[in-house]
């Protein structure tokens, strides 16, 4: 599962996090606009607002569930195939690195349809590439409504794709990213073969 988010993005990732239990089945990937010359608190920042494992990313870390990765200022950050996790010098994508759209598609390739996309409040265009590839491979896409974005321009650009599967308020996401990561446990179990005793 990938989040991205800009403008007004810590306190929208704050509270979807603190709703989301601690058993929750599925790895988190997450971009927030980082300043490039800095280094990033965000993992200590959310580590104190969720029951969840926070941690800033590393290259070559295999997704676990249950924990949050958070992009590392100026490196984009990758899921490769086999589940593990790059941190990469690519050039800007829209202007920025780390990039919703960059970490987007690499979800979208690496998971097909069990990947899940979440589009918050932000001031750029920065997911148009992201939500594409996204639903190319049948993922599901969750864009943050108007009325609960302090800033709109992100997840409108997502609605316009149309290639959305939910928007919705702030307060709704949590219980539905539940939702759907335990239907797709459950289904995955179901096609899973039967041992016999």
């Amino acid at each position: 599962m990938a989040i991205a988010a800009s403008k007004g993005g810590l306190k929208a990732i704050s509270q979807i996090l603190s709703s989301l239990p601690a058993e929750f089945p599925a790895a988190i990937a997450l971009v927030q606009y980082l300043h490039p010359q800095y280094r990033s608190h965000l993992a200590e920042i959310l580590s104190s607002r969720t029951a969840l494992q926070v941690k800033q990313a590393e290259d070559g870390e295999l997704l676990c569930p249950g924990t949050v990765y958070i992009a590392v200022p100026n490196k984009h950050l990758v899921v490769n195939l086999d589940a593990t996790l790059s941190l990469s010098d690519a050039p800007k994508v829209n202007f920025v690195r780390p990039a919703g759209d960059k970490l987007l598609a690499s979800v979208g390739s690496s998971f097909k349809s069990r990947a899940i996309r979440v589009v918050l409040t932000g001031k750029d265009g920065d997911e148009v590439l992201g939500v594409l590839a996204i639903k190319k491979y049948e993922g599901t896409v969750i864009v943050q409504d108007e009325a609960s974005s302090e800033c709109f321009s992100m997840p409108k650009s997502a609605i316009d794709t149309g290639k959305v599967n939910f928007v919705l308020l702030l307060d709704a996401i949590a219980h539905r990213l539940v939702t759907l990561v335990s239907t797709q446990k459950v289904h995955s179990q179901e096609l899973s073969p039967k041992l016999s005793n």
